[in-house]
């Protein structure tokens, strides 16, 4: 399994925190004036897990503070296999990231990831995908095959280098809502205008980084407005994402149509001829979202542990050989650990690579079941 491969599965474990970092302006939304209809913690699940809005535009500010060091301005990856560098992992469980939002049903989609001086875009108009860097001025594109449902099933890059919206986030957390998981309804908030049922999220066991996960939902539409995650024992996010300007009205196609600017250099990027190979269905892992032949999973819910194969050494050695990630992370007994307030990832000395929201022994616990 190749690096970018990889770095693929890492949001799926992670959650929103090796998705981009980033975050509300503040420590939390600000109240509501006016209060919502009352409504019970299963009301407000529903209300989120039906909502219908799949056009919209607007701001998304995130921001992270994990305890990993930042990536300086000038260091930042560029270029559309940026997301593909061990960097770009770094950067994004770090520091604040802004983006603008488009977005018009399944097929038309475009975010801009402002960065310092710079711009990164990834635009999705039908079939047509591109990914864009005005730092170095290069361009990539990829036509989608008709069975592709979304972009990420491109062997050559990483869709989810660009910033979530705080509705992709939700939708990882909320799948966890499960009997070990408290869930309650906290006074009303207000997030870019709109008044909002503040649900908070909160495992019932301590066999997790997380300690709460707050989720603001549109008290009309359903739609999930913001996501703040707080560690274990934590007082204030360590994580958190929200639209800081939001309008639902249908953008203006033109910001679906990208042609790449004048001397770009540009890339064109094979799609594999069918989805991802699923695992060995024989495995107790084959059933779990995301199992593949170079990827399992071990453990449910909040106790998620992502796997990488055995034959897997050149992902591992390319994370290490990472100069940043050098730096963070530290030897253990039987590896390295990169440690976060809310991510653990162990590379092991035998190349394989096991993360998830949970603590160290626990990484280490899977490894030793699994040799």
């Amino acid at each position: 399994m190749n690096r970018r491969a990889w770095l693929r599965w890492l949001p799926a474990v992670a959650a929103p925190l090796a998705i981009a970092a980033g975050a509300l302006a503040g420590s939390l939304p600000a109240g509501a004036s006016n209060p919502l209809p009352a409504k019970t913690p299963a009301q407000v699940l529903e209300l989120a897990a039906s909502h219908q809005v799949h056009t919209f535009s607007g701001t998304v500010e995130q921001s992270a503070d994990l305890g990993l060091p930042e990536l300086p301005a000038t260091g930042k990856p560029s270029g559309p296999a940026a997301a593909g560098s061990a960097a770009s992992v770094i950067e994004l469980l770090s520091g604040k990231h802004t983006a603008r939002v488009y977005l018009d049903g399944k097929d038309n989609a475009r975010v801009q990831v402002m960065d310092q001086l710079a711009e990164r875009d990834v635009v999705r108009h039908g079939s047509d995908v591109w990914f864009y860097s005005s730092k170095d001025n290069t361009a990539a594109h990829l036509t989608l095959p008709e069975h592709a449902q979304d972009p990420s099933r491109a062997k050559d890059h990483q869709w989810a280098g660009a910033m979530p919206t705080p509705g992709d986030l939700a939708q990882r957390f909320l799948s966890k809502v499960e009997p070990t998981t408290a869930v309650s309804v906290g006074p009303d908030v207000s997030v870019a205008g709109r008044a909002a049922y503040n649900l908070l999220i909160e495992p019932r066991t301590d066999a997790t980084l997380v300690g709460k996960v707050a989720i603001a939902v549109d008290g009309e539409n359903g739609m999930p407005l913001s996501v703040q995650v707080t560690a274990r024992g934590a007082d204030t996010p360590a994580f958190r994402s929200g639209f800081t300007s939001l309008s639902l009205e249908a953008p203006d196609q033109s910001v679906f149509t990208f042609t790449p600017p004048p001397g770009s250099t540009v890339k064109e990027l094979p799609v594999p001829d069918k989805p991802h190979e699923p695992a060995d269905m024989h495995s107790p892992d084959a059933m779990h979202p995301g199992a593949t032949k170079d990827v399992s999973v071990t453990g449910a819910g909040w106790e998620t542990v992502v796997v990488t194969a055995r034959g897997s050494a050149a992902a591992a050695e390319s994370l290490l050989q990472d100069p940043l990630l050098s730096q963070a992370a530290v030897a253990v007994p039987g590896g390295r650990l990169l440690s976060t307030a809310l991510l653990n990832v162990l590379v092991t000395d035998d190349g394989r690579i096991f993360a998830g929201m949970v603590p160290p022994e626990r990484l280490q616990a899977a490894a030793a079941a699994a040799q």
